[in-house]
């Protein structure tokens, strides 16, 4: 895709990694916005960037994180907190203590967490900015075994976390039925 289409949500999110050196994964971070027109079934998500980070400081990707919400207006910052819990938000929060932050958490397996993303894939509802080739290589890796790749798939996760904020979750209120009061 050559040009942003105009989006009416634009995430940040973030797969944060356990240490910041050389040998460390990389600390995902990816930019997603949603075209939210109509029934959810028929939103559109685009994969903006991938700012993705190596061998970084907590306040280093924070930094990274945040310029990229800024830089491309995004309203909420969506980051993993499995591996440093407390910890990523307070950091965040250091460097910008007004943040709107989403908390997220693993409770299943990566492949299990990337099954609803990839279905958007296969309908054609996500499409891609240019120039996302590492991203787009490390999505080549996941298999339904897992990743078949070195390290862990930092940027795919950050993805599926955006994707899931700006699409899944809000097709999975949707279907729940609603109750009114009488």
């Amino acid at each position: 895709m050559a040009e942003v289409p105009e989006l009416d949500r634009i995430v940040v999110a973030v797969d944060p990694p356990v240490t910041g050196h050389a040998g460390s994964d990389a600390c995902g971070i990816v930019v997603a916005g949603v075209i939210a027109k109509g029934p959810v079934q028929n939103w559109r998500a685009v994969v903006l960037d991938d700012a993705t980070v190596r061998a970084a400081t907590p306040d280093a990707w924070a930094r990274v994180a945040l310029a990229a919400m800024e830089a491309w207006g995004a309203e909420r910052l969506v980051a993993e907190v499995n591996q440093g819990g407390d910890l990523v938000q307070s950091v965040i929060n250091q460097i910008d203590p007004l943040v709107p932050f989403k908390a997220v958490r693993a409770t299943r397996g990566k492949v299990a967490r990337a099954e609803p993303v990839a279905a958007l894939y296969e309908q054609g509802r996500v499409a891609h900015m240019q120039d996302l080739d590492a991203l787009e290589d490390q999505m080549c890796a996941m298999t339904t075994h897992g990743f078949d790749g070195k390290g862990s798939p930092d940027r795919v996760d950050a993805l599926v976390w955006a994707l899931t904020e700006l699409v899944i979750e809000p097709a999975a209120s949707w279907r729940r039925p609603r109750m009114r009061a009488l």
